[in-house]
């Protein structure tokens, strides 16, 4: 054997002895997509890279962020001990100075201001285990009705009206893997190929397979490239469009009337509703041609199967509950819900997104998606809490209302775990002088955010990598991420954090957990009988089975594929149709002289909500270094914006500068600004705070603004 072919096998022998492989998924987007990170130690010196793992999800496709997310993770600015401010500087302490700092603060609180001068602010990219326990934290710990989460603004408005119209919500009513076998989609307000990349494939052999798919976005996206009709809507106008199909589907008699009368209440309502209408005001009002109209209700009408996806675009806005129902009229008008290859799919936005919302996190919620309004539901939860129902808290309100509330001087301190509402808020000027206001803030965080920054004491959490629990995708589909990677300093889980803190405040009993595990053996009794229902998932069926869709009622049944087969989740188990007016967007900012464009938001691919963890990845900051206004040429000129330039755009609520990018994709009357960055290039500082009268959702996706260049 040579010298050369020696050294070769010397060399593999010790990068084998010298690699370590972590299993963990992707700390983005819904489709928790699994992966592994490969260390690799050269000499000294570590270097890392991370793939894909097959699952039934997304098979082991990830895209750029899921590749380079460990970039932040392992980045030299994440917290690694507490922090407390001193003489306004933030200066390193212990945790037992730290947790007794918080403990003084809270019981001197809640003497003067009662329970309920405390909050919680919670997060829809944490575990299962931890968003179960940050809503028995605030409950039993703290006491305090004040708890929501960040996930209001993201997933509120779909998953109220999914309950209103079905009596359950979950991300998709059948699997994902019923997509390609579909005949007709509808992609309302999506832009899966940037924000869900590792889906797109299924929509792709969708469309392979002879799928019609209609897209409805004002702008032109990598994701309408792939439909074969491009609804460029007017913004805000979706309630109109939905009901002009649907009037079109029951003139041209192309509706399931068996299946409406036999699954369905309140058609006769919708239809006399619709039929009322005039087409031509419609078309007026949204931007559709008559044509467009007609080709799109007909052939969703008339396929024999079909799927409508919604996501912010429709959601995120002031009738967004109205909206999503909207859609829903059109799939229950045409019977495709229950059925191989048809249902809904609502494309959860944030990692938890799920089943952050489905154990206790949402004001109105508690665990198994029960309801803390009900008499039965709270006697259950004060059960397995091993507490009085009577001392479990009522009611408080959604997360944006809490800010209403701090300004009124009602809440006095808050406990803020991974989220960064200074910067994802609706009228983020209003929500940091809210924050400011506070006798006490507590944030739970890898980095020092700009939320962070403003916190009396900051604790440092572990991260993807380090941290093991249960999410639920966008499927529905309960997934173990495994996650032994070493922890970095002192930081501690949110579930160590919350059970330290609970501690300390006389609730040690209620909080003896020694992992993640133990956690979910009791969130699986919490969830059990709920439509939530968890009881017959544990994490060695999760690692056997590579995930389970709930819900699963016990430990020898196969989760749920696909929802509403037989019955929906109403008492009656019929689905309730409504009737959506067409004006019930007319609290929605209108363009006038002073603000002569809509005003929309959105994210890019290589960043992830308000871009704390993306942009200390170098990969991903790289590709997207700053925010910009996406402006039709023909508008930019109109109001001497040039090409790269920075530009003011004002709304009534603030404004920002950013730079111009000129875009015939976009319509002429509309501008796009992404919402990642922070402070003067902040988008949410000129979104209004009117919210959703169901789902107190903020009207994100449209605002009214102007535009000027910025002048030497």
């Amino acid at each position: 054997m040579t010298e050369l072919m020696l050294k070769y096998f010397r060399d593999k022998q010790q990068k084998a002895q010298s690699e370590k492989v972590y299993d963990t998924q992707c700390p983005y987007c819904s489709m928790q997509c699994k992966m592994q990170l490969i260390e690799q130690k050269i000499v000294s010196r570590k270097q890392y890279k991370t793939i894909g793992k097959d699952n039934p999800t997304s098979g082991g496709r990830l895209c750029v962020k899921g590749m380079n997310a460990h970039q932040h993770a392992l980045h030299n600015e994440r917290l690694k001990q507490p922090l407390m401010r001193i003489n306004n500087e933030f200066v390193p302490v212990t945790w037992e100075v730290a947790l007794e700092t918080i403990k003084t603060n809270f019981q001197e609180i809640q003497k003067n201001h009662g329970n309920n001068a405390l909050s919680v602010y919670g997060s829809a990219s944490i575990t299962n285990e931890e968003a179960y326990l940050l809503g028995k934290f605030a409950r039993v710990a703290l006491q305090t009705k004040y708890i929501d989460y960040n996930g209001r603004l993201c997933m509120a408005s779909a998953a109220t009206g999914a309950n209103m119209t079905f009596g359950m919500d979950r991300g998709f009513t059948n699997t994902i893997n019923e997509i390609p076998n579909t005949r007709v989609i509808i992609l309302a307000g999506t832009n899966i190929a940037e924000c869900q990349p590792t889906i797109m494939p299924y929509f792709e052999k969708a469309k392979e397979n002879g799928a019609y798919i209609i897209a409805i976005d004002p702008r032109e996206t990598s994701t309408t490239k792939l439909a074969d009709m491009h609804l460029k809507i007017k913004p805000g106008s979706d309630i109109a469009l939905a009901n002009g199909l649907l009037k079109i589907m029951i003139e041209k008699e192309l509706i399931d009337t068996a299946f409406i009368m036999k699954h369905t209440n309140h058609f006769d309502e919708v239809k006399n509703y619709v039929l009322s209408l005039n087409l031509d005001e419609i078309v007026s009002e949204t931007g559709i041609t008559m044509e467009e109209f007609y080709q799109s209700a007909t052939v969703f009408a008339s396929e024999p199967s079909g799927m409508i996806f919604t996501a912010r675009g429709i959601e995120q806005q002031i009738n967004g509950t109205e909206t999503v129902r909207a859609f829903l009229n059109l799939l229950l008008a045409t019977g495709k819900i229950g059925k191989p290859n048809s249902g809904f799919g609502a494309i959860t936005g944030q990692g938890n997104g799920q089943g952050a919302r489905e154990h206790g996190q949402k004001a109105d919620q508690l665990p198994g998606y029960r309801s803390i309004e009900n008499k039965v539901d709270r006697k259950y939860i004060a059960d397995v809490w091993e507490i009085k129902e009577e001392d479990l808290p009522d009611k408080g309100v959604s997360a944006y209302e809490m800010f209403e509330h701090i300004e009124k001087g009602d809440i006095k301190s808050m406990f803020i775990m991974c989220s960064n509402p200074v910067i994802s808020n609706p009228n983020a000027n209003f929500v940091k002088k809210a924050l400011e206001k506070l006798s006490f803030l507590v944030v739970v965080d890898l980095f020092l955010s700009e939320t962070a920054q403003l916190a009396d004491i900051v604790l440092p959490a572990t991260s993807y990598l380090e941290d093991e629990g249960t999410f639920t995708n966008v499927e529905g589909r309960v997934m173990l991420r495994e996650a032994s990677f070493p922890i970095q300093g002192n930081a501690k889980h949110d579930w160590q954090i919350l059970s330290e803190v609970a501690t300390r405040l006389g609730k040690e009993k209620y909080f003896t957990y020694g992992s993640a595990e133990e956690i979910f053996e009791e969130l699986r009794v919490a969830s059990r009988g709920g439509k939530a229902d968890y009881y017959g998932i544990t994490y060695d069926r999760l690692r056997k089975e590579s995930g389970v869709l709930w819900p699963c009622p016990s430990p020898d049944t196969p989760g749920t594929n696909r929802l509403f087969e037989k019955r929906f989740a109403h008492e009656d188990g019929k689905a309730k149709m409504a009737v959506v007016k067409n004006e019930s967007g007319e609290r929605k900012p209108k363009i006038n002289s002073q603000y002569p464009l809509y005003l929309t938001t959105g994210r890019v691919m290589s960043h992830y909500l308000t871009g704390e963890q993306t942009r200390k990845s170098p990969s991903l900051a790289a590709r997207n270094v700053e925010a910009y206004i996406e402006i039709h040429p023909e508008t930019a000129k109109k109001y001497g914006i040039k090409q790269n330039k920075l530009v003011k755009v004002t709304s009534e609520k603030g404004w920002i500068i950013v730079r111009s990018q000129f875009s015939e994709a976009i319509r002429k009357d509309t501008i796009f600004i992404p919402f990642h960055w922070t402070e003067k290039q902040n988008v949410n500082r000129l979104v209004g705070d009117q919210l959703d009268p169901f789902c107190r959702m903020p009207g994100f996706k449209m605002s009214v603004a102007r535009v000027s260049p910025i002048t030497n």
